[in-house]
């Protein structure tokens, strides 16, 4: 009878999905017994833990949808490294409200001073608290946009781009574009603007955008439309990986 009952047990809580359940039943069992709790209390310790590997496993899975490069933390940053206004930001942007408001956030200076670094860490944080996440560089979404646009199933990736809470763009002005490639990428990062959180990191001052867009009509409008109530962090100073390479020199 109990190995029936067992058996049940086993092909009902695999057809429900419950696998923290299945597993843990049997040794929660017996640790209620052992301490005297009540059917209720043994129910309520076996649903908790299926409740948390669960949310722990959807965390784990919108960390490698968001197609991160590098799992890069905001606790492993050196704060007293970064430029002073992103020591000074830090503290407000970790709490992510920008996301909740759909702002955009927009990192800017010259190489090594932690933009990437801080973008990854935010995004990571963020898809720890639940929100869609989608790391990509700007060359590589231009590249999906056209080949998207080629094959006709633009609208469906534009749709996916407007649901994600956050998309992470990196290496934004690494590569110049021509005329049909800047207002492809205008249109894309138009479909979030005032609606969803953008984060941008760029090598190049606003003054310079010109240089990668061509064009001075649409630049303007790509500035205006990403920096619309966004905030905008001064990234320029020392680079880390400039640090770096002269304590290993040193060691």
């Amino acid at each position: 009878m109990e190995n029936d009952l067992a058996q049940d047990i086993m092909v009902y809580s695999k057809g429900l999905r419950l696998p923290t359940f299945r597993k843990y039943y049997e040794s929660a069992a017996i640790e209620a017994a052992r301490e005297g709790l009540s059917f209720e209390q043994y129910l309520h310790g076996l649903l908790q833990q299926e409740y948390e590997a669960r949310a722990e496993n959807r965390k784990k899975t919108q960390i490698r949808q968001a197609g991160f490069p590098q799992l890069k933390y905001l606790q492993d940053l050196i704060r007293e490294d970064l430029p002073k206004e992103a020591q000074i930001r830090l503290p407000q942007l970790e709490r992510l409200e920008f996301i909740r408001k759909g702002q955009n956030l927009i990192l800017a200076g010259n190489p090594g001073t932690g933009k990437t670094h801080l973008a990854l860490g935010l995004g990571i944080k963020a898809c720890m608290e639940g929100f869609r996440v989608l790391f990509t560089t700007v060359p590589r979404l231009l590249t999906q946009i056209r080949e998207n646009r080629s094959e006709k199933t633009l609208l469906n990736l534009e749709h996916r781009f407007v649901k994600y809470d956050l998309v992470i763009c990196d290496e934004f002005g690494y590569i110049s574009y021509d005329k049909e490639g800047a207002e492809l990428l205008f249109n894309h990062l138009s479909l979030r603007a005032g609606i969803k959180s953008t984060i941008i990191t760029t090598n190049l001052s606003f003054e310079r955008w010109p240089e990668i867009f061509g064009d001075p009509t649409l630049t303007a409008a790509i500035v205006d439309r990403l920096t619309h109530r966004a905030f905008l962090i001064n990234m320029n100073g020392k680079s880390y990986r400039v640090k770096e390479t002269r304590k290993w020199n040193e060691q």
